[in-house]
């Protein structure tokens, strides 16, 4: 019996070219899956290099903070002299009381409603520097939300101003709203949580509520459920409650839901 050659040139011609489809195919997904692997390393690094930097307000990945190590992101540090500079003459007046001494950087974590992550900043008294890394922590740990933590000094320690960003902020030498009467906030020993969402609300003498900041003053109806809400019995109260805090939501003559205080 005679062989067609013809036929098995053919059909050696038509593996040759899928043996070729085959390994082109191979490649080009090897080299996609290399493109892809340096955009994932690229966009790594570049987190780290946020974090290391601290570029706080920033949000990163999980993943940068798994390689970086969470309980690196929870530190209390002393106020050096460039963060010295960035709040003299801000929250740090020149007529402050409270020696530079007395005052911590925290570094933290936090989540906010979406879940993602973000670099955290804060100044307060060394004095509550621990209980407030300890309720950051766990607060991360359990995806609570808080929006927004940077230093009240981003907004030239104006409190409206960082309330209306839902900024939350503890050091600032200051008054009590309304009166001349030094604010704990002077000694950093208070802090402000999610303030936008839980705001400062007092009945005046005529019958008006005031409310701080007035584009709050949709959320000072406790009745309703909204985002960032600060409640009685929830974690951030519970937390600060059991770290010697008090909360101004339980104060009588007027409420300050966003405030913890620590004599």
């Amino acid at each position: 019996m005679k062989t067609n050659k013809s036929q098995n040139h053919t059909k050696y011609d038509c593996y040759t070219w899928i043996r070729c489809l085959l390994l082109a195919m191979t490649m080009l997904v090897a080299t996609s899956s290399c493109g892809e692997n340096d955009t994932e390393d690229s966009a790594l690094q570049q987190d780290l290099n946020t974090i290391n930097a601290w570029n706080a307000g920033e949000k990163v990945s999980e993943k940068s903070i798994q390689t970086y190590g969470t309980d690196r992101c929870f530190e209390v540090l002393t106020i050096d002299d460039a963060l010295f500079q960035r709040i003299y003459k801000k929250s740090f007046k020149e007529d402050c009381t409270i020696d530079r001494e007395d005052l911590r950087y925290l570094k933290v974590l936090h989540r906010n409603i979406q879940g993602e992550i973000l670099l955290g900043e804060m100044i307060c008294n060394k004095a509550i520097a621990s209980d407030l890394l300890q309720i950051f922590r766990q607060l991360f740990d359990n995806a609570y939300p808080i929006e927004r933590m940077v230093l009240i000094d981003n907004y030239d320690a104006d409190d409206t101003k960082s309330m209306v960003a839902n900024n939350s902020s503890a050091f600032n030498f200051r008054f009590i709203s309304g009166t001349t009467t030094l604010s704990n906030h002077s000694k950093g020993m208070a802090i402000d949580i999610n303030p936008l969402y839980n705001p400062y609300v007092k009945n005046r003498t005529d019958g008006s509520l005031y409310v701080e900041p007035e584009e709050g003053r949709e959320y000072a109806d406790r009745s309703k459920t909204f985002d960032y809400k600060i409640e009685k019995g929830d974690l951030c109260y519970r937390l600060f409650i059991e770290h010697g805090f008090t909360w101004g939501g339980e104060w009588t003559s007027l409420k300050d839901y966003q405030h913890f205080e620590k004599e």
